[in-house]
């Protein structure tokens, strides 16, 4: 059992599942735009389940979440996939769930050793500023850095996501976004019809990997466009940010179900 949070069991499946990235996809597009699909998941809680799947640590949800910038979640998996975390409202702190990220802390085990030397002094890399727990990651300037870095990642047995074109991750080796979003949906037995993710960028390519319905917003970085343009369980939507992802909520249908549930819980309620 994990030491972080006490054993409990699954919460019940909602009707429909949104899995979404943060800067660019949930967060981005117009404040109002933003508005909008947020007061629709609010007013749908009863039937929508919410996980970001960010590369945001969970003190920047928490805040923002504090902050009436955004909802909470239902889930946070954070950290570029690092991080599985469960919303505790009573608190209003994302928590940890140690059962669930234990084959992550197996594989980063001490770390990343004497490949930090190795990156500290690499040409195009600096550290970003926080402390991170199962991954290391960089500001990336392409015009500086020298490729030669992302083999010696690979061969020191981690995995290296460069994304936006200005990000490098250094993640434990198999761990990302889309592998750790699934053992989550796994453990809460969630139908794999039920759930749409949504991202804009490379560190977002495994969430579209994993075969779930998915929308990729209309300011996606054209590095990951190419990457799934022959995928057919993506939706590449039109409108930006907060707009792309309602756009996909509508044309896939998980608007009516979303409403139809709402309804029947309603009427349950009579």
């Amino acid at each position: 059992m994990s030491p972080d949070i006490p054993d409990y069991s699954p919460p019940p499946a909602k009707a429909f599942t949104l899995a979404t990235d943060l800067d660019g996809t949930f967060l981005g597009g117009s404040e109002a735009d933003r508005r909008a699909l947020y007061s629709w998941i609010d007013a749908h809680r009863d039937a929508v389940e919410l996980i970001f799947v960010t590369g945001r640590d969970l003190a920047f949800i928490e805040d923002s979440c504090a902050a009436g910038v955004m909802p909470w979640p239902d889930f946070v998996v954070g950290d570029v996939g690092t991080t599985i975390a469960k919303h505790d409202p009573q608190n209003g702190l994302m928590i940890p769930d140690g059962r669930l990220e234990a084959h992550i802390a197996r594989l980063w085990g001490e770390g990343i050793g004497p490949l930090a030397s190795i990156l500290d002094a690499a040409p195009g890399i600096t550290p970003q500023d926080g402390v991170f727990r199962y991954r290391m990651s960089y500001h990336y300037n392409p015009q500086a850095f020298d490729p030669a870095i992302k083999p010696a990642i690979e061969e020191a047995g981690f995995d290296c996501l460069i994304s936006d074109n200005r990000f490098l991750d250094v993640l434990p080796k198999g761990v990302s976004k889309g592998p750790s979003l699934m053992r989550l949906l796994e453990w809460l037995e969630t139908p794999r019809h039920r759930v749409l993710v949504a991202g804009d960028t490379l560190n977002d390519l495994s969430l579209f990997e994993t075969g779930l319905k998915g929308v990729a917003v209309g300011n996606s970085e054209p590095a990951l466009i190419e990457r799934i343009t022959h995928r057919a369980n993506v939706h590449f939507a039109s409108a930006h940010g907060a707009a792309g992802i309602w756009e996909a909520i509508r044309v896939l249908g998980f608007y009516d179900i979303a409403a139809n549930a709402a309804n029947t819980n309603k009427e349950a309620l009579v």
